[in-house]
């Protein structure tokens, strides 16, 4: 029950950066999913693309599932917290300056690369 809930925790925290600067959900869930989960790179890859099934990637979430790299209940978990926090974060942009929104999504992507650069 704790797993299911930091699953929805992580959707809905990926979804308000996508909503809030643009970015893919996945430049949030596939590093938590490898660091705080413990997953593989490629589970992790697999089973966020299986998260963006219904939109846009179901032959890239096909082929990592074909591999055995696609979990599709934390799938649909994230799913789930991302739906509801790209809402949240995109009513928190529109709120934003341009300037001040530039800035956000420049420290995002600046702490999520050193995240990834210095790892664990």
């Amino acid at each position: 029950m704790i797993a299911i809930a930091l699953y929805l925790i992580l959707g809905l925290a990926a979804g308000v950066l996508s909503g809030l600067i643009g970015i893919g959900g996945g430049v949030l869930i596939v590093p938590a999913l490898v660091f705080l989960f413990k997953m593989s790179q490629h589970q992790a890859q697999g089973t966020t693309l299986a998260m963006l099934v219904p939109p846009i990637g179901i032959l890239a979430a096909w082929t990592y599932y074909n591999h055995g790299y696609v979990d599709i209940k934390v799938a649909g978990f994230l799913a789930v917290g991302f739906f509801i926090g790209g809402l949240i974060g995109a009513k928190f942009a529109t709120a934003l300056s341009s300037q001040v929104l530039e800035k956000v999504f420049g420290v995002a992507l600046l702490l999520i690369a050193l995240k990834m650069i210095w790892g664990k």
